[in-house]
């Protein structure tokens, strides 16, 4: 079997990297741009620093910002219908993973309209055409969905959240702009950043990871433990390191998949509205704790991305609590809590069955059934 790898045609890194968006769009041909962004980045005025920059070269553009934090079916499908009515050709996307994933199923149900029902994206959809040229700007050190095939929709009617995997959603161009994400604040700033973590070293540890995909994990790994406390404090340097963190993370994770800690994590979201990166913030070191024996060496490496020292001089066993540790403290030390109040008893039999159904469910290191994840729900309650 074949690995794949699916990245951006191009990206930009570093600061003032959003000043190429209007060169970009006209030598793309862009006639009238949708930009999707969200409704806070609008009130603060950041989806304002792309905005400006078009109106300054005369490009002409709509914003769409009817987006939750946890985008839903109805979010796409009104923003399929404001595309349609605009006249637009291509898309600028400002945000996290909220404004990134819902311009992602717009671009793909506008180029492949026999998928206009948003649920019938779920999982592998069999689309036949690319999305519609994107721009993907991102505001939050993260999610990585501006270089990932993946995004998550919420269907509020059955109270869960469904992954899509499509190599054809994937932007064609990023911009990777930390400047961009220095309004974030602290909560969001660590939430975020855990949940790159997250995709790190759930995409190293994934029964489909290989040697390219470790190489981006590791270096991810190592990068987030060096500068996500200075992040959230907003240092420049912090949130240098994590922006290019958190899209190495997403070039891994991206093509080789996920594991249970995002599965709960989903399940959580849906349900209570707990913000993604905390629910993989508090899951990761439990599920790291559960996955562990079927891991081989590969927390030795962790650990050793994450600053632990002596890690060749460790037992496996040693060195397999240094890195779950290393992660718990550093959740502890960016003020991820380490409990969900929201959680009930009589709701553990439908958010099992939710996890276990999730898309990443079936990449998780050690094969995992319903009553396993109902006992991993109780250790955050």
């Amino acid at each position: 079997m074949a690995n794949r790898i699916v990245l951006n045609t191009v990206s930009y890194h570093g600061k003032g990297a959003i000043a190429e968006i209007p060169a970009i769009a006209k030598n793309k041909g862009f006639k009238h741009v949708f930009v999707c962004s969200d409704p806070d980045l609008v009130k603060f005025g950041v989806t304002a620093k792309v905005t400006d920059l078009l109106d300054k070269e005369g490009i002409p553009f709509t914003l769409y910002s009817e987006i939750k934090p946890n985008p839903t079916i109805k979010n796409v499908q009104d923003g399929v219908e404001a595309f349609k009515a605009c006249g637009a050709d291509s898309i600028i996307t400002i945000g996290g993973g909220s404004s990134m994933d819902t311009a992602k199923a717009i671009g793909i149900i506008i180029t492949n309209p026999e998928f206009a029902d948003v649920r019938s994206l779920e999982g592998v959809a069999p689309t036949k055409n690319h999305a519609v040229p994107t721009i993907a700007v991102p505001t939050t050190a993260g999610t990585a969905a501006e270089v990932t095939i993946n995004y998550v929709i919420t269907d509020v009617e059955k109270e869960r959240k469904f992954v899509c995997v499509d190599e054809n959603d994937i932007p064609e161009v990023a911009i990777i702009d930390p400047e961009m994400m220095s309004s974030m604040p602290k909560g969001l700033t660590a939430s975020t950043g855990m949940d790159a973590l997250t995709h790190a070293i759930e995409g190293y540890t994934t029964k489909a990871a290989w040697e390219m995909t470790d190489m981006f994990h590791l270096e991810a790994i190592k990068l987030i433990s060096q500068n996500l406390r200075g992040a959230v404090e907003n240092t420049p340097e912090g949130r240098e390191g994590m922006a290019m963190a958190q899209y190495i993370a997403g070039m891994g994770f991206s093509n080789v998949g996920l594991g249970i800690a995002h599965s709960i994590a989903h399940t959580l979201g849906a349900h209570y509205d707990t913000p993604h990166g905390v629910a993989c913030a508090m899951m990761l070191p439990i599920v790291m704790e559960y996955n562990q024996e079927f891991t081989g060496e590969r927390y030795r490496e962790i650990a050793r991305a994450m600053g632990v020292e002596g890690v060749d001089n460790m037992t496996q066993e040693e060195y397999r609590k240094a890195a779950i540790d290393a992660v718990k403290k550093l959740s502890e030390d960016v003020g991820i809590p380490a409990k969900n109040d929201k959680i009930r008893e009589e709701d553990l039999d439908v958010l099992a069955a939710d996890a276990f159904a999730d898309a990443c469910c079936p990449g998780n290191p050690r094969d995992t059934n319903v009553e396993d994840l109902k006992e991993l729900y109780r250790k955050i309650m």
